[in-house]
């Protein structure tokens, strides 16, 4: 059984998550991205909007466990692990 890559694995986050994509790609110079049809970007354009939102939530988690706070990021690790488990069931 697949599972489509564009569903959050929490999905109360895509509200959150849908903002911020609109904000980096605003970073960007891409204005009404959610308005846009995405076919008629070039993939460089939309893989920088996915890029940049990676590495921002990269920095993030890494500040977080630099800072001591492995707690939030254990915990959302094993949030995400336990329904990936359940999904691949």
């Amino acid at each position: 059984m697949s599972r489509s890559s564009n569903t959050p694995t929490v999905p109360s986050a895509s509200s959150a998550l849908n903002n911020f994509k609109m904000e980096v790609a605003s970073e960007l110079g891409i204005s009404n991205y959610d308005q846009i049809d995405k076919g008629q970007l070039s993939s460089r354009q939309n893989g920088y909007v996915g890029g940049n939102m990676t590495r921002k939530m990269v920095a993030f988690a890494e500040q977080a466990l630099a800072q001591g706070q492995s707690g939030s990021v254990s915990n959302a690790s094993s949030t995400i692990s336990s329904q990936s488990q359940s999904s691949s069931r």
